[in-house]
C-alpha cells in the first residue's frame, strides 16, 4: 500500500513531463477525407511525421504539429473492399502554415491497385489558434 502511494505520484509526474505542450499557435494534419464524393480518393493513415510516430489519437483525428516544413509518411486505405495486399507507403513534404488544419487524402489512378499520390483535400482555419504577431516595423 505504501509503495502505491509513492509510485502513483511519480508515475503521474513522469507522464505529465512527457506530454508535449502547445503554445497559442499550432497546425493540424489529418488523413480523413473532407470531400467524400470525389472519385478514386481514399483516407490515409499517417504513420510518421518528421520520423516520429505512435500518435495517441484514433485514425482520422487531427494530429497537432508545429508549423513549418514537415516530412510525412503515410499509407492509404485500399479502395476495393477485398484488397488484402495493402497500399504503397508514400513520403511527402507539407509546408504547414500556422493555425491551419490539412486534410490529406490519397488519389488512386487505378482503384484496384496499390499506387496512390497524396494531395491536400481541404485546408481549414483552426478555431482558438492565435496567429503569431507580426514583427514590428522599423
Amino acid at each position: 500500500m505504501r509503495i502505491q502511494r509513492v509510485l502513483l505520484p511519480v508515475i503521474g509526474a513522469l507522464a505529465l513531463a512527457g506530454c508535449q505542450t502547445w503554445g497559442p499557435t499550432w497546425s493540424e494534419v489529418t488523413g480523413r477525407r473532407f470531400d467524400v464524393v470525389a472519385l478514386n480518393t481514399a483516407p490515409v493513415v499517417i504513420n510518421l511525421i518528421d520520423g516520429n510516430g505512435a500518435f495517441p489519437n484514433a485514425p482520422g483525428t487531427p494530429i497537432w504539429i508545429t508549423p513549418g516544413k514537415r516530412r510525412i509518411s503515410a499509407t492509404a486505405v485500399p479502395m476495393s473492399g477485398g484488397w488484402t495486399g495493402g497500399t504503397d507507403l508514400v513520403e511527402f513534404e507539407l509546408d504547414a502554415k500556422p493555425c491551419e488544419r490539412y486534410f490529406i487524402v490519397a488519389r488512386f489512378e487505378n482503384p484496384l491497385g496499390p499506387s496512390w499520390t497524396p494531395f491536400v483535400d481541404e485546408i481549414q482555419q483552426i478555431v482558438g489558434c492565435k496567429l503569431p504577431d507580426a514583427a514590428p516595423a522599423k
